[in-house]
C-alpha cells in the first residue's frame, strides 16, 4: 500500500497561536481516498515547531493504522524537508527532539520518500491549520 502524508503547521505571529494539519491519503491506485484528516491547535508556539508537530502526528497515525506502508510525504517547509534529509542541520534546541523524534518514527516505515512542494500544493493540509487558528481567534 502506498499512502500520501500532506502536513503543516503554522503560527499567527513567530512565534504565536500554532496550529497543525495533515491529510493522508491511499495513493496505491492513482488519484487518492482520503484516509485522515486533522487539524490541531498547539497554543503559543514557532512556526517550525507546529510544521514539526503535523509530521510526526501524521506519520505517527499512519504507524498505527498502516504500519507497512510506504509513504510519501509532502511539506511546504523546505526547512524541515532539508533536515529530515540531513541537507541541513538542526541547530536550535526546541527543533531537536522534535527532529530526533520524527527521524525515529520514519526508522519504524519500510520506506519513505519526503519532498518540499509549494503552499499552493499543500492546499489541504494548509487550510486545516488556518481553519483551526480561525476558530481559536
Amino acid at each position: 500500500m502506498k499512502l500520501l502524508l500532506q502536513c503543516d503547521g503554522g503560527s499567527r505571529s513567530n512565534p504565536g497561536p500554532a496550529a497543525y494539519g495533515y491529510i493522508i491519503q491511499d495513493i496505491t491506485q492513482g488519484a487518492g481516498k482520503i484516509l485522515e484528516k486533522c487539524g490541531n491547535y498547539l497554543g503559543h508556539t514557532t512556526n517550525n515547531q507546529a510544521e514539526y508537530a503535523g509530521l510526526i502526528n501524521g506519520i505517527d497515525w499512519v504507524l498505527k493504522h498502516y504500519p507497512r506502508a510506504d509513504l510519501q510525504i509532502k511539506m511546504d517547509s523546505l526547512l524541515i524537508v532539508n533536515q529530515i534529509k540531513g541537507q541541513f542541520k538542526v541547530k536550535h534546541p526546541d527543533i531537536i527532539p522534535r527532529y530526533r523524534q520524527a527521524k525515529a518514527l520514519l526508522t519504524q516505515l519500510p520506506s519513505f520518500s519526503i519532498s518540499y512542494v509549494p503552499r499552493a500544493e499543500n492546499f489541504l493540509a494548509d487550510s486545516l491549520v488556518n481553519q483551526v487558528l480561525d476558530a481559536q481567534l
